[in-house]
């Protein structure tokens, strides 16, 4: 990811960025359903690396899969590249945990950006004093294979009615994560630093008590000779 369009990711809302996305015609990017286990970190911005879960079947997926040092959910963890976001396609199924508080510590330790499942975690207080981004559906104790069978990595995905591909941008924030087609990263980080210091200057005229008609949006040459002197003095 161009590292300048990294750092204007980290300084947008997922809600600017919807509607940039809505202006093309893109209409489902925002993962629903999912929330920072942290809602106090800044935002996670990383190309998405996938794991894909499919319903357990039961013979072939006892706890001994785990001695398997190619079990995709492990090699997952191992692969996810620094900076990138681990993305886990669970199938907005919570019942049992997409992953725990040592597999999140690896990521971190690894140097990864965070990670997004449209499950669950187990260990969720420990992962939320981590300091790392994590977001998912709700806490769930359960271990992930007595519903979940890890079947494949970095391939395209659904999490939470998004669809992702591998490399695709993700960012976090408060709000929940919403993913940028990688061709559009660029254009769409841009865009949103313009409209994040339009929508500024507008919070700050209606704290004043002004009214939205004619500002937001800004039908009325006076909004516009206003916005363009605000920015001259904000520096934006």
């Amino acid at each position: 990811m161009n590292p300048a369009t990294r750092e204007q990711l980290m300084n947008v809302s997922t809600a600017t960025l919807c509607t940039a996305l809505f202006k093309r015609g893109l209409r489902n990017q925002f993962i629903q359903d999912v929330r920072p286990l942290n809602p106090a970190l800044p935002n996670m911005v990383g190309e998405a690396f996938t794991l894909r879960y499919m319903p357990a079947r039961e013979d072939l997926n006892p706890i001994s899969v785990f001695l398997d040092r190619n079990h995709p959910q492990r090699q997952a963890v191992e692969q996810c590249p620094e900076g990138a976001v681990l993305v886990i396609d669970s199938r907005k199924d919570a019942r049992a945990a997409s992953a725990g508080g040592i597999l999140v510590t690896r990521l971190m330790k690894r140097g990864t950006a965070g990670v997004v499942t449209d499950g669950g975690f187990r260990d969720s207080p420990d992962i939320a004093k981590l300091g790392f981004p994590a977001y998912h559906c709700r806490p769930s104790a359960p271990t992930n294979l007595t519903v979940h069978q890890a079947i494949d990595i970095n391939v395209p995905i659904g999490c939470g009615d998004a669809p992702v591909f591998p490399g695709d941008v993700i960012v976090g924030d408060a709000e929940g994560v919403i993913v940028i087609p990688a061709h559009l990263a660029d254009e769409i980080a841009a865009e949103a630093i313009e409209m994040t210091a339009f929508e500024d200057f507008v919070q700050e005229k209606v704290l004043e008590g002004r009214s939205i008609l004619g500002l937001y949006p800004p039908t009325d040459e006076q909004s516009r000779a206003d916005f363009a002197a605000w920015r001259q003095a904000k520096g934006r």
